[in-house]
């Protein structure tokens, strides 16, 4: 597109360069900037120039570009405003969709910036401006139309203009009446109350009273007599008559158009394919209610103009002037105009995105105007967040038929490619106890376990009363939050249940199980220690890339391959991984272009393979839809500028991030319609409503209203005493208006934990619960290997901060340092531990532990005023503690710490030693045991990496 310095207005220089709203009226045929401070103000008599600038995760700006034309306004000043947007397009380098708005027919998209409402104002720039101060206050009369953004009409003061169907705000000097229609929804009264309250703050300074009227009545209480005294008394409502504006325009047939020399020319076509619009012409595509412009990328700015001009000329031909005008650029089109093609091909859209803007930008730089805002800002380089508490406990079962067992936690981390899974999770959230119960299918598992898993997992929601939040996710599309939940996990070829081994003899296929013996190859992937994975894949020479690191084993023989892109962080996985999958066997390194021949003869020979790394589906920016499903059929419509208040406890609604979509339930939808809530998840997918290519194994959340989990809330400003208000919409949003804007709140539920497996909440270390949901937590105080008198004692003198030094290091990084954990929520004062539990200490030492001339027999009184004295009542304490532990008989080594022999200590031993921590046994040997096992004294030891040590702890069956 051809651009010259007098076709761009100055008023439009350095317009769209950080996101937000800007906005110009038309003075004299000219663009003038308004006032920040008067955004949303609007006169019947003008014409004004709307841009909303918004910032992609890309880094990218998108433009959307508004003229809105009062009711009032001329004929020419309508016009140059249509003029002056596409200008305004072209100094933002030709990409932005431009809307044509009418007063009182404005498009959603439009009102949701400027929420909760706007109500133009008599006069203009032309006629001069109308100031009501110090004229007697006037009452008004408004309709409110909408269920998310409110259309507010102002009607004539009479009876006459009431009707059943509708909402009124009658606005009085002393008071404002909401009249709620008999038959409009609570969804639309809600949204009309936020009009209520700008009306109040904007006209009356937030001091009035407000009063809910209902339809149907009568002279019920005094309120609703007040009401109908200002309209002469209480009389029936006409039935409401259809306006030319409440006319529902009807569904014509959708007619294409070719501009040429100014003028709309049919184009014939059986059906309309991308192919019919050419890219150096201008087209009009005429939908009924929307018409849209499209205008080809190698189009003259005059060309633009003039199709704009004549898609002006055919709606008032046709006497439709209230019909949506859209222009949309070729490459930027919008999913509406999109839809409306029988195919539409996904590479158009990325066709000169950035070579016309940079084209743009070069030419208007040599004719000396700022052009920082139309260069591609730099994407923001961010490490994805989890937002979720990784330090809570987890339980796995394996679905087998119809029914699921529960595994070890030894084997909570290891999946089968022909099986289900079900998790659940429970985690500390910001004042309560969050869970997750989550569904996994491998991409070999059967259809009949699938759905068993499904009805299973509903059953354990449904027991939890509804608490849960709920996730389905296929193998190879996991999102984040699961990774971190499991830290490592290992997928295997194969499965271990009926349905699957039945399968496979039904449809005689070999079964590739995994076996330790056989031959295997792992791929390794991951960003560290709390995110590792190792994925089975077929053990041929075309399976590697460059990109990833690989186990490959044929029973005892183990090679670790690494490829020529991977990092040192890849190969510490990788090292990782191997303890994990063969920890007692030596392994031959492998470097990419340096195998040896037994390598390529076990993989059945050298081939090519690939070297990009496998990329994980990304996370855009997120639309929220709200829901209609009836009869199988769902029905969507997107909600723009999305906020907290836009979900409705009566609706359903899918926030589509691509990476995932979360399906939200209001606390008052229907039973029947809330047990769907996976069914219209799947349902989208399979629509693609927004025509983005989603797969159908896209992970799907179900989310409950009062239960937002954080990976949930982080898309909007969250206010967690919204969710857990009374009643409808309406009565939620009455009780704020009312209450000067205090919500008014449900009792908060006490969460009881409930357990799948016969474990009850409070569980050992050795059990399923997760031992690093003890050790993990930086604030947790738990020291094993001691009495309870001691640990209750201790837990008061310790630093919580620090960390035991007997449980390994924390992997995982705490998300949310806030969090209270079972552990810490109660550390009583130091003071009152003494006090109360020192009788209770001294009686256990007296019984259990022998004198010795280590421990001085006189227990030093406690001065709580002294740093110093505490951390010696702390020292003699942990001294008394290593006396409890070595019991009679038992030897000790230099440190005071008892030993044992280490065919006692070791994991398979025939006659265990009890009562110590299994986490550490390597510090139960004897200082030349120890150096004869290991090979090195323990101080060398213990300066290893903590990998490392857990490498050498499993070659000696002491890990």
């Amino acid at each position: 597109m051809a651009v010259s310095m007098r076709d761009l207005d100055p008023a439009f220089q350095g317009a769209g360069q950080k996101a937000g709203l800007e906005i110009w009226r038309i003075e004299n045929f000219r663009p003038v900037p308004v006032n920040q401070s008067s955004y949303g103000k609007f006169f019947t008599g003008d014409s004004y120039v709307v841009l909303k600038t918004t910032a992609l995760k890309s880094g990218a700006l998108r433009h959307d570009i508004h003229y809105w034309l009062g009711k009032d306004t001329s004929q020419d000043e309508a016009g140059a405003a249509a003029i002056k947007t596409v200008e305004l397009d072209a100094a933002l380098g030709g990409r932005a969709v431009q809307y044509r708005e009418v007063q009182g027919h404005e498009t959603e998209k439009f009102l949701s910036y400027f929420k909760p409402c706007i109500i133009p104002q008599e006069g203009g720039f032309a006629s001069g401006f109308k100031h009501p101060e110090g004229e007697e206050y006037k009452i008004r009369l408004f309709v409110c139309r909408g269920k998310h953004v409110v259309n507010v009409k102002e009607v004539p003061f009479t009876r006459s203009s009431l009707n059943h169907d509708d909402i009124f705000i009658l606005d009085t000097q002393s008071k404002i009446f909401q009249f709620n229609g008999s038959n409009s929804s609570i969804q639309e009264r809600a949204k009309s109350l936020e009009v209520v309250q700008y009306i109040k703050d904007t006209y009356h300074h937030g001091k009035c009273e407000v009063a809910a009227i209902e339809d149907g009545k009568l002279m019920a209480d005094a309120e609703t007599g007040e009401f109908w005294g200002f309209f002469g008394g209480f009389a029936p409502l006409p039935r409401k008559t259809a306006s030319e504006e409440d006319k529902i325009p009807e569904s014509l047939p959708v007619k294409l158009f070719c501009v040429k020399k100014g003028q709309a020319e049919p184009v014939e076509a059986v059906s309309f394919t991308r192919d019919l619009l050419e890219t150096n012409k201008c087209y009009i595509l005429d939908c009924g209610v929307e018409v849209f412009v499209w205008m080809g990328r190698n189009t003259s700015l005059d060309e633009r103009k003039s199709a704009s001009g004549a898609a002006e000329e055919l709606l008032r031909s046709l006497d439709r002037p209230k019909s949506h005008v859209i222009r949309v650029i070729e490459g930027f089109e919008t999913v509406a105009f999109r839809s409306k093609f029988v195919s539409w091909p996904q590479t158009t859209e990325v066709v000169a995105s950035e070579d016309g803007r940079g084209k743009v930008a070069a030419l208007l730089k040599r004719q000396g105007l700022n052009v920082k805002g139309l260069l591609k800002a730099e994407p923001v380089k961010e490490e994805p967040q989890l937002h979720i508490d990784c330090t809570g406990n987890l339980e796995v079962w394996r679905v087998n038929g119809n029914n699921k067992i529960l595994l070890q936690a030894s084997d909570h981390f290891k999946f089968y490619s022909g099986g289900c899974y079900i998790f659940q999770y429970s985690y500390p959230g910001e004042d309560k106890e969050e869970y997750l119960i989550g569904t996994w299918f491998g991409k070999q598992s059967v259809e009949e376990e699938r759905a068993a898993a499904i009805t299973l997992a509903n059953k354990m929601v449904e027991s939890m009363k509804l608490l849960p939040s709920q996730a389905r996710m296929y193998e190879g599309s996991e999102p984040i939050q699961f990774f971190a939940i499991f830290q490592s996990f290992i997928v295997f070829k194969g499965g271990l249940s009926d349905g699957y081994k039945k399968y496979v003899a039904e449809k005689d296929i070999p079964d590739d199980t995994y076996s330790e013996d056989g031959v295997a190859l792992f791929r390794v992937q991951g960003s560290g220690p709390d995110n590792m994975q190792s994925i089975q894949v077929e053990p041929v020479a075309s399976s590697l890339n460059s990109s990833y690191c690989y186990i490959l084993h044929n029973g005892s023989t183990v090679f670790m391959w690494t490829g020529s892109l991977t990092t040192p962080e890849d190969q510490e996985l990788v090292e990782r991984q191997l303890d994990i999958l063969k920890p007692n066997l030596q392994c031959k390194p492998q470097k990419e272009g340096a195998e040896s021949e037994q390598f390529w003869d076990l993989l059945g020979g050298k081939t090519e393979y690939p070297s990009q790394k496998i990329a994980r589906v990304a996370e855009r920016d997120p639309h929220l839809l709200e829901c209609t499903f009836f009869k199988g059929v769902l029905k969507v419509k997107e909600i723009y500028n999305f906020t907290q208040d836009d979900l409705m406890t009566e609706d359903v609604f899918v926030l589509d991030c691509h990476s995932d979509i979360y399906v939200w339930v209001g606390q008052q939808v229907d039973s029947k319609t809330r047990t769907q809530a996976l069914t219209i998840g799947e349902k989208f997918l399979e629509q693609d409503f927004l025509l983005e290519k989603l797969s159908r194994e896209t992970p799907i959340y179900i989310i409950r209203e009062g239960c937002e989990p954080p990976f949930f809330t982080r898309f909007f400003t969250w206010d967690s005493a919204q969710s857990n208000m009374h009643g409808n919409s309406f009565q939620r949003k009455l009780a704020i208006v009312k209450n000067g804007g205090t919500p008014i709140l449900d009792k908060p539920k006490r969460r009881t934990p409930v357990s799948y497996g016969g474990r009850s909440s409070v569980v050992s270390a050795d059990k399923s619960q997760r031992s690093r949901s003890m050790s993990f937590s930086p604030e947790r105080v738990r020291v094993r290997g001691r009495s309870p008198a001691f640990n209750a004692l201790a837990a008061n003198f310790e630093n919580p901060n620090a960390r035991n030094l007997s449980t390994p290091p924390p992997v995982l990084r705490k998300l949310y340092p806030k969090s209270v954990t079972p552990d810490s929520a109660k550390v009583a004062p130091k003071s009152a531990a003494i006090t109360a539990l020192s009788a209770t200490f001294e009686k256990a030492r007296e019984t259990i532990i022998p004198r010795s001339p280590k421990v001085n027999p006189e227990a030093p009184k406690p001065l709580l005023g002294s740093d110093t004295k505490e951390n010696s009542m702390s020292s003699r304490i942990e001294s008394l503690t290593i006396k409890e532990d070595a019991k009679e008989g038992e030897a000790e080594d230099d440190d005071g710490l008892p030993t044992y022999p280490y065919d006692r200590l070791v994991t398979t031993a025939t006659d265990p030693v009890t009562e110590i921590d299994v986490t550490k046994r390597e510090t139960y040997l004897s200082s030349s045991e120890f150096k004869g096992k290991f090979g090195m004294a323990k101080d060398a030891f213990y300066k290893l990496p903590k990998w490392k040590q857990n490498k050498l702890k499993m070659a000696l069956r002491l890990f």
